[in-house]
């Protein structure tokens, strides 16, 4: 395995473009990997079969589909672009299936795909008592017989976590696992306090080389980067007598970035550099977007997602995989309102290359319909 640093920036977690049969719709699929890139404007990390891709809600066939369609997208991307980024985006698969066996086969289907990395959500995972002998043993023995031997991000999810009474990794198990080489960081969907346990930790979490961690609740950058109140500048005031080098968080994770991966990417741009003034601009307008999906039935983040992606005219299926809380009509049409709304907001607070550009006139066709 190449000694390359965990890819700091943003991650965007893609939606799973299915028709009303639960069928993978590719050349959506395909279309929606161009969008989040945003011809370099946009994702750093194209992550397919995350949260936001309804991995506990789909086959496992969907499961590989989804990963070599984004996969092979992004490889086209790279080549198109090669010269203008100073970096090729990095297509990530999420391995994690219900079973052991189901995700042992999702990680050699991915690494034969030519992923940059994988990332693992090992309490997510049925009869697995013992994450860390699951990575060391399981993991470890199917990448020393891989040709190819790609890094690996844990993902810690308590809403995504088999027994409820252990939502989440352990730092001495996150410790335990990032002795292992291909082990290069983790992705926390949690509160502050949880987020906060492992920056703490992170400074020994790796003898050898740099840990990421990577904010799962995306909207938390604009405080914990906040000047002066927030982690950095904690951090920035006491660099020196706590040596807290490595403790940031080197990217976000946003599922809203499908439907705004510019402001998104506008968002990390500024929180890390933190400048107070421009954080405010982009927070405006990420927080009218979920306060849009809020008012929209209640929790219907991923349907949102799919209806705005629908309306960009990025992609033509708004269907939900079985068991995702869908919108109703009413809700749907609400829902529409306020992304136009966002979408004036973010035309009117944000410089243009930060407005996310759609795909075209085919949004004003699907106004009405589903």
């Amino acid at each position: 395995m190449e000694d390359t640093r965990p890819r700091s920036g943003l991650s965007v977690p893609v939606v799973s473009v299915l028709d009303e049969a639960g069928n993978l719709v590719e050349a959506d699929q395909r279309a929606l990997v161009r969008h989040v890139v945003q011809d370099g404007h946009g994702a750093d990390v194209v992550f397919a079969m995350g949260t936001t891709g309804e991995w506990d809600r789909v086959s496992n066939p969907i499961r590989q589909q989804v990963i070599q369609v984004c996969t092979e997208e992004v490889a086209k991307l790279n080549v198109s672009l090669r010269g203008k980024l100073a970096h090729d985006v990095e297509a990530w698969a999420g391995v994690t299936a219900p079973t052991a066996e189901e995700t042992l086969e999702n990680l050699e289907l991915a690494i034969a795909c030519g992923v940059d990395a994988a990332v693992l959500a090992p309490l997510s995972i049925q009869g697995v008592p013992d994450p860390v002998r699951f990575v060391a043993r399981d993991i470890a023995d199917l990448l020393d017989e891989s040709p190819r031997r790609i890094p690996i991000y844990l993902y810690d999810n308590a809403d995504i976590a088999v027994d409820p009474k252990v939502p989440h990794i352990r730092t001495k198990q996150v410790k335990a696992m990032s002795r292992l080489d291909f082990v290069r960081g983790i992705k926390v969907s949690a509160s502050r306090k949880v987020l906060g346990n492992y920056t703490k930790a992170a400074a020994s979490f790796r003898d050898r080389g740099e840990f990421g961690i990577y904010v799962g609740n995306a909207a938390l950058i604009f405080d914990l980067f906040r000047p002066r109140t927030g982690l950095l500048g904690v951090v920035a005031e006491h660099w020196n007598r706590y040596r807290l080098r490595g403790s940031l968080p080197i990217g976000v994770v946003a599922g809203p970035a499908n439907a705004l991966p510019r402001e998104w990417a506008r968002a990390w741009q500024v929180c890390r550099a933190g400048d107070g003034e421009r954080m405010d601009e982009v927070r405006e307008v990420v927080e009218a977007f979920r306060v849009g999906t809020r008012a929209a039935g209640g929790r219907r983040t991923i349907a949102c997602l799919k209806r705005a992606l629908c309306r960009a005219g990025v992609i033509t299926s708004s269907a939900v995989a079985a068991g995702t809380p869908d919108l109703a009509r009413q809700d749907a049409l609400l829902f529409d309102e306020s992304f136009d709304a966002v979408c004036k907001l973010a035309r009117a607070r944000l410089a243009p290359t930060w407005v996310t550009q759609r795909a075209g006139a085919a949004a004003a066709t699907r106004r009405d319909g589903r």
